[in-house]
């Protein structure tokens, strides 16, 4: 008796290694922009646990957007409200990756310091 044999053909083979370098070259697009979201996030929740008016936050926030690179949000695209006795600094954009020629990707990012998205 003869076994029927199991496997990847090489024509298979070709189209998943297509499909893998596609999905991680969208990922390199994609992820340093999904970073420095993360990154200025962070900042804002650093910044608005420390700061005590808006003035201070948004030079917080510039020092630390300096040191950490984040060059999406400003100081001045900061939303900074009050809520009781904490601030609450938050920010939205909108952020193009260009993938290929004239093939692109908005991206809107939004975060708040007080929790919300």
């Amino acid at each position: 008796m003869r076994k029927e044999q199991c496997g990847l053909s090489l024509m298979g083979l070709i189209l998943v290694l297509f499909i893998a370098v596609v999905v991680a070259l969208f990922a390199m697009k994609i992820i340093p922009s999904f970073l420095e979201f993360r990154t200025a996030k962070t900042a804002i929740e650093l910044v608005a646990a420390s700061a005590q008016n808006p003035a201070e936050a948004r030079r917080a926030f510039e020092n630390r957007a300096t040191i950490d690179n984040i060059e999406s949000v400003k100081p001045q695209d900061l939303q900074i409200s009050r809520e009781g006795n904490q601030l609450v600094i938050a920010f939205a954009y909108r952020k193009e990756v260009t993938l290929f020629g004239p093939v692109g990707l908005y991206i809107d990012y939004a975060a708040n310091s007080g929790g919300g998205q």
